[in-house]
């Protein structure tokens, strides 16, 4: 009996773990529990009408409280739920209903059975019958005696509703008189359905008083008894019962140890009917016995699993008690401190969601690297610069076509105007990164455990974050509208200085190109009379012949060694001096090829090679002649041969020019705003310049008085006149705006990619910056100056966060108590494991 109880106990703290893993209530799981919950001490009795089920029942509770014989007929499932209650006298029943308890005694309670079942004679009620008992005999069971399997109202799915629970042990009650026909035995067959492996089937054999005279049938209840009865049978548990005659007898006495007087007579009758029969499985204490093993061992089975999920179930309590932190403290120093430990608890998420990218941080990069640089070149710049635009512009500022001779008013208009656009996308900027910083703060004080406890707090720190925020976006908004108004105020001097010269160099090209035509024909008129008037020799009186052979040799070096390629030669390739950014005084040698028809000149670092390591695009650029102090260093045999064939007139000869872009800003190749070369000789320089200039369409090379710039200097001109000369000459006002048109354009699209770098460091400077540092000051100043009583209002901890704490430490307080239990009966089964006795029995009850 102590064992059924111990097992009672376990099952209990099972009970309660499962419904911890299963994250139910343990109170309300047991409260709200089902008369017919799943519980390892379920007990159902299966049979036939007439085989003792009630009987055997009877002798487990200790009572004659089920009606038994042919009018007692069990027609209903009934279902006994036993309480041991030491307290009470062995004769004394105690029937719960609800919360009330009264004492009844057995043949009170067995006659109710009858007349409920006498009412369901005609077999068509299934409304089972429950019964709450607490008895000092019984143990603490849940028996459940099911009507016999042969009566109508007995159909599969009601034996299935049962029988077929996991935990309920099946006791199958056969008759001694039945035992050699046992095979045929329909709840044998019922039992290896629902069990096939018969590890909750325990046999009993029943009424061996009532077969003590037939041989035939005591040799077949001793063959089960030792496990030699048929196949179906020989892995089940038996037990033989004489029936509750002896023990009913014995209560009727009014002893106090009548029932174990009893219990042991019952057993000792049995030896001598079952003079073969092991004692071990004799009797009541027997069933017991069996029935102590059966659960311990089905327990044993679901041990190890629900210790591991205890322990899985702790580790979450545990980080979910961690999360919901502890209680407040009801003072104030330590409400204040609490406080501002969630505003730093805040700032480290703030903080983790900026610098690292989580959450929305990313977006703060995506729109400086997406969203403003294409608003920047959404801007409508094709519109802004059409001719008719820049007309009126010019003309609005200007008046009529004073721009032909000082353009300040209408250049600072145009750059005016398209630098206007800019301010939106900027604008759009700053007001993108606000809302990005403000959904920031919500997600920040979202994952903030402690801020989730106290819901007008968080509402708090939001609040008084974001109108920080809102202060950086104004103090932004006039920084990135500043950086725009900067680049609209001061327009550099060197534009409109540039834009004079080149009209000027327009204009000298002209002349040029008209005066071309006539010179030639003058040229070629004086040489044939030179030739007609010349002597034979010349005037250091060498031959005709050697004339003619220095004549062949210029010719032959002013063809320089270049190579032509091409169907009109319009490849020309060789080797120039390229000057080195790294060093000041460093040249390399380039191999360059000159394409007239793409207007692109590459070079590569040896001439087998296939790609160009740079190209230039002539079209855009500018060639000049200037001067060059310093000879390149000789770096070879091979130059050295070089500079001697070209003999001591090209030591002091000028072979360097420079390439540069016609558009300020622009870089030639490269990073490299300009490009020195030098050619290896006078007449590779000549032909490179002359093939250069003519793709680049700009007069030739300029002399050494030139300026860097590629305008004339302030004492000399390149043009024929005075500036009064070439001011008074007509000059067409469409192209001229058109030009302007062009040059301020590239003005402005460098400004536009100045600000489209510049705009976002601003950005980060007065909202991002500040928001790390200046953002938090400002929480925790504010925090501070809160008064005590308004902190605690709005350190209010949320109802629903203060019951999960509550539920919580409940579940850790009882999963700590349930381990413990658990683990202590899991050692105990491991001992017993390891020392079993030999007969295999666990222990008398």
């Amino acid at each position: 009996m102590d064992a059924i109880e111990e097992l009672s106990q376990l099952s209990d703290s099972m009970r309660q773990a499962a419904a911890l893993l299963a994250d139910e209530d343990v109170d309300e799981a047991a409260s709200s529990s089902s008369r017919r919950a799943s519980t390892f001490l379920n007990v159902v009795a299966l049979g036939n009408v007439g085989a003792g089920k009630s009987a055997v029942l009877n002798s487990l509770i200790g009572h004659p409280v089920l009606p038994t014989g042919e009018n007692g007929a069990t027609r209903s499932p009934i279902s006994i739920d036993l309480q041991k209650d030491g307290s009470l006298s062995s004769k004394s029943i105690v029937l719960q209903i609800d919360n009330k308890s009264q004492q009844v005694s057995a043949s009170a309670l067995r006659h109710s059975l009858q007349d409920r079942l006498s009412k369901s004679a005609s077999g068509k009620n299934r409304d089972e019958i429950y019964l709450k008992l607490r008895t000092s005999t019984a143990p603490p069971l849940k028996l459940i005696d099911l009507p016999g399997l042969d009566q109508r109202i007995m159909d599969d799915s009601m034996v299935s509703d049962y029988a077929e629970r996991n935990d309920a042990i099946l006791l199958v009650v056969v008759p001694a008189a039945q035992a050699p026909e046992i095979s045929s035995s329909r709840a044998l067959r019922v039992a290896k359905e629902c069990d096939g492996e018969s590890t909750r089937t325990i046999g009993v054999i029943s009424k061996i008083d009532q077969a003590a005279s037939d041989q035939k049938a005591l040799a077949a209840v001793q063959a089960l008894l030792l496990n030699q009865g048929p196949p179906k049978t020989a892995d089940i548990q038996w037990v033989a019962l004489i029936g509750q005659s002896v023990s009913i007898a014995s209560v009727q006495s009014g002893s106090e140890n009548s029932l174990e007087t009893a219990w042991k007579a019952e057993s000792e009758s049995l030896k001598s009917i079952l003079t073969g029969a092991p004692q071990s499985k004799l009797g009541r204490v027997a069933l017991v016995d069996a029935l102590a093993q059966q659960i311990r061992k089905r327990m044993k089975v679901r041990i190890p699993n629900l210790l591991s999920g205890l322990q899985g179930k702790s580790h979450i309590v545990q980080d979910e008690l961690v999360r919901l932190g502890e209680q407040m403290v009801s003072s104030s120093e330590g409400t204040k401190a609490l406080a501002l430990e969630l505003c730093r608890e805040f700032e480290d998420k703030f903080l983790q969601h900026v610098t690292t990218g989580e959450g929305s941080g990313w977006k703060i990069v995506a729109s400086f690297e997406g969203n403003f640089p294409n608003r920047m070149k959404q801007l409508p710049l094709e519109r802004h610069f059409d001719i008719n635009n820049v007309k009126r512009i010019v003309l609005e500022a200007d008046g009529y076509q004073p721009y032909l001779i000082s353009p300040e008013k209408g250049l600072r208009s145009l750059i005016k105007g398209v630098l206007e656009l800019a301010k939106e996308p900027a604008r759009l900027c700053v007001d993108e990164v606000h809302r990005v910083l403000v959904d920031i703060v919500s997600a920040s004080a979202n994952s903030t455990p402690g801020l989730g406890r106290y819901p007008p707090f968080k509402r708090e720190v939001i609040a008084i974050a974001t109108s920080a925020l809102e202060g950086f976006k104004g103090e932004a908004k006039k920084m990135v509208v500043a950086l725009v108004d900067m680049e609209r105020a001061f327009v550099p001097p060197q534009h409109f200085i540039r834009l004079v010269q080149r009209r000027m160099e327009r204009q000298r090209r002209e002349d040029e190109l008209k005066n071309r035509s006539s010179r030639k024909g003058h040229d070629a008129e004086q040489s044939i009379l030179n030739r007609a008037t010349s002597p034979q020799t010349d005037g250091q009186g060498g031959s005709l012949k050697s004339l003619k052979d220095k004549s062949s040799q210029s010719e032959k070096e002013g063809e320089g060694s270049l190579k032509v390629a091409g169907a009109e030669g319009e490849i020309t390739a060789g080797f120039l001096l390229k000057k080195s950014v790294k060093k000041s005084d460093g040249w390399t040698k380039r191999w360059f090829v000159l394409n007239e028809k793409s207007g692109k000149l590459g070079y590569t670092k040896k001439q087998e090679e296939r790609h160009f390591r740079g190209v230039i695009t002539l079209e855009e650029c500018n060639v000049e002649d200037i001067v060059e102090d310093e000879e390149p260093p000789v770096k070879d045999k091979k130059d050295k041969k070089d500079k001697k064939a070209n003999g001591p007139d090209s030591k002091g000869s000028n072979l360097v020019f420079k390439i540069s872009s016609k558009v300020p800003y622009k870089t030639v190749v490269k990073t490299h705003g300009t490009l020195i070369l030098k050619a290896e000789s006078a007449a590779d320089k000549a032909q490179w310049i002359s093939k250069i200039s003519k793709i680049a369409q700009i007069s030739r090379p300029q002399p050494r008085g030139a300026s860097p710039d590629g305008g004339p200097t302030m004492r000399q001109s390149l043009s024929d006149g005075s500036l009064d000369t070439m001011v008074r000459r007509p000059a067409d006002p469409e192209e001229e705006l058109r030009w302007m048109s062009q040059e301020v354009r590239g003005y402005v699209e460098a400004v536009l990619n100045s600000l489209a770098a510049n705009v976002p460091k601003a950005v980060v400077l007065c909202q991002v910056e500040k928001s790390k540092e200046d953002m938090l000051n400002q929480l925790y100043s504010s925090v501070s100056a809160q008064s005590a009583g308004r902190i605690e209002e709005l350190l209010q901890e949320d109802h629903n966060v203060k019951h999960k704490r509550e539920r919580y430490q409940k579940q850790s307080s009882l999963l700590s108590k349930l381990t413990r239990q658990l683990s202590i009966h899991d050692n105990r089964a491991a001992a017993a494991a390891a020392s079993t006795m030999p007969n295999g029995s666990a222990g008398t009850i």
